[in-house]
């Protein structure tokens, strides 16, 4: 029996025994990254791991960083490749700020649904085609709005509705059925499939499971995570096509950082930090990475970074001040933190009083000095 866009029983089937995950209770258990403290005790703590990967070198690995892992929405930079690399950008005359939503996990305001909504009518094609399913907008003005109107979330408000609608562009192109342009046999998913692969340095095809949102998602070590970003970052040994590519998105997170996420999201905090120099994603259950352009004032790093973190538990609250406090660590942070940032490395406890109980901050042993 056929599911909506293709998507059958025996796909899904597939995509499940494809994926072997180690045995967790056999493996060390990975240190603690961030602790939670509440009135000066610790109440919880996340553990995780993170890789490190500086001009293709791995230099850092906290835990167990070639564990397989769901990477989840943090590869969608990589899965716009192939969209770029067939010359779509061009054909259809993409904006900056709908590449950037091609990338994103926004969060459904207003900016994000009227960006998806150009880039599909830059094909003339429907939300209806879209194969992810509805929730609500995660931008309170976005709730809020549709509330007062009366209406009920549709597709569009969807946090991945930027890279399915890229999808359905490459499917077209592709000759796809666009009825079935999540089925991972076809060949857009396998053009999108091989450059994942290709950036994070392995050979294909990488085992799938299926994502939130419908898609695809990639099985592969948290380290190959963070040599894919380092690839983003540094595009030296790449081919021509696949460079532009990158400089491309790289250039257009920068200048829309909102679409990639929203406005009080450490993407975007990131995203403005380097603008045209960086690409931050978060991917669900915990997983974050960064891939950061060459920089001379790095004097420890100068080279391309690319840093991959998840945290076990599936935490965005694990991660985010580990995400601060690596990138201090590493040279790319002052000391004193721009003001966008400081609220993300030590995460405020509030009682319902609004009374500050604790922080959510990073504990993490690093290797570094």
């Amino acid at each position: 029996m056929a599911g909506a866009h293709g998507i059958t029983r025996a796909v899904i089937a597939d995509l499940s025994t494809r994926v072997a995950l180690p045995d967790l209770h056999a493996a060390p258990p990975n240190p603690v990254l961030a602790v939670v403290t509440r009135n000066g005790l610790v109440e919880s703590w996340h553990r995780g791991a993170v890789a490190v990967v500086h001009d293709g070198d791995l230099v850092l690995q906290l835990g167990d960083a070639q564990r397989p892992v769901f990477a989840r929405s943090a590869t969608k930079p990589m899965q716009a490749l192939p969209f770029l690399e067939r010359g779509l950008a061009d054909r259809l005359q993409l904006p900056a700020a709908e590449l950037a939503v091609m990338c994103a996990s926004h969060d459904g305001a207003a900016v994000h649904t009227a960006a998806v909504r150009s880039l599909l009518a830059r094909g003339g094609l429907g939300e209806d085609l879209l194969g992810c399913g509805p929730h609500a907008p995660f931008d309170q003005d976005g709730r809020t709005a549709l509330l007062r109107a009366g209406d009920k979330p549709g597709k569009v408000h969807n946090n991945c509705s930027g890279k399915h609608s890229g999808f359905l562009h490459l499917a077209k192109d592709c000759g796809d059925d666009l009825a079935h342009y999540l089925d991972p046999g076809c060949r857009s998913q396998r053009l999108v499939a091989d450059a994942v692969a290709a950036m994070a340095g392995l050979q294909g095809p990488l085992p799938t499971g299926l994502d939130g949102c419908g898609a695809p998602t990639f099985v592969l070590p948290l380290a190959a995570l963070a040599r894919a970003f380092c690839q983003l970052a540094n595009q030296d040994h790449q081919t021509s096509v696949r460079a532009a590519a990158c400089r491309r998105i790289l250039a257009a997170a920068g200048a829309a950082p909102t679409l990639v996420a929203g406005e009080k999201r450490l993407c975007t905090a990131l995203l403005r930090q380097w603008p045209g120099r960086c690409f931050a994603k978060n991917g669900a259950e915990g997983v974050y990475a960064v891939a950061l352009a060459p920089d001379p004032a790095r004097t420890r790093f100068p080279g391309a970074l690319g840093l991959a973190i998840k945290c076990d538990d599936g935490s965005e609250r694990g991660y985010q001040p580990v995400v601060v406090d690596l990138l201090q660590r590493l040279g790319a942070l002052p000391a004193q933190l721009p003001p966008a940032l400081q609220a993300f490395h030590a995460l405020p406890v509030h009682n319902t009083q609004k009374i500050l109980v604790g922080t959510a901050h990073c504990v993490a042993p690093w290797p570094l000095p």
